[in-house]
């Protein structure tokens, strides 16, 4: 059973976590594999002028990997082998949107922690909701190591100084005014629904603009030559066009 829905409305393309089997929307090879294959249908049939809202509904945008799972393994060795898994298909959704040739908006409508947050970041925009939800990175609370390329993404998307000390290495539990505040998320709204109309307002305007899909994706990737090193992620030769 799919795990998230693919929906084009004209040039905009709607990304929504399911919340049947999991309200918490737990990061899992399922999730991951569902996410990254309605990524790559957006990608086959994107044009010029194209872009992408992710949205959920309910408590959770994402409340990071699935540990449940990595915790259900016979072994410490198959434990260890279902994380570097769980890292191994994270690293891949980052790689499939930031070289996703459109504009991206996440409509946190939750809260998003650890893995949800990097979810989040992944994309070009991050909108919030004023009254419930937070972002929290976990891992130091959990002892756990923050690998690559994802601390590339961190460094990448959020201010030096004390916002990435205080999501990073105070582990707090932001709230979307807060979050403004740190640069960490572009706007916050009243309500689920405010969140998810203001996204998609947000993308139609994008939409507009008519932009060259492969000329966004590589000036995005110049933007972040760092974290697409550690991905892998090339950038290409663009002819110049006649002015």
């Amino acid at each position: 059973m799919a795990m998230c829905s693919l929906e084009k409305r004209g040039n905009l393309f709607i990304l929504t976590l399911i919340t049947d089997q999991d309200v918490e929307h737990r990061l899992n090879p399922n999730l991951f594999t569902s996410i990254i294959s309605a990524l790559s249908k957006a990608k086959a049939q994107s044009t010029r002028g194209s872009a992408l809202v992710t949205v959920s509904h309910g408590k959770f945008f994402s409340n990071g990997l699935d540990l449940a799972w990595v915790k259900a393994a016979g072994s410490n060795q198959e434990a260890q082998q279902r994380f570097d898994q769980l890292l191994h298909c994270l690293n891949q959704l980052v790689l499939a949107f930031i070289s996703l040739p459109m504009p991206t908006i996440a409509a946190v409508n939750g809260h998003a922690a650890a893995a949800g947050v990097v979810l989040a970041l992944s994309h070009d925009y991050v909108l919030m909701r004023r009254d419930r939800g937070v972002l929290y990175m976990s891992d130091l609370d959990l002892g756990i190591k923050i690998p690559e390329p994802f601390m590339a993404l961190f460094r990448a998307k959020l201010s030096p100084g004390s916002t990435r000390r205080d999501l990073l290495l105070r582990g707090l539990k932001i709230k979307g005014e807060e979050a403004v505040k740190m640069g960490i998320v572009d706007a916050v709204h009243d309500g689920e629904e405010g969140v998810s109309e203001a996204a998609m307002k947000m993308a139609d305007g994008l939409v507009k603009r008519n932009w060259d899909a492969q000329v966004y994706v590589e000036i995005r990737k110049g933007l972040y030559p760092e974290l697409c090193g550690m991905l892998g992620l090339a950038t290409e030769v663009i002819a110049t066009p006649r002015l």
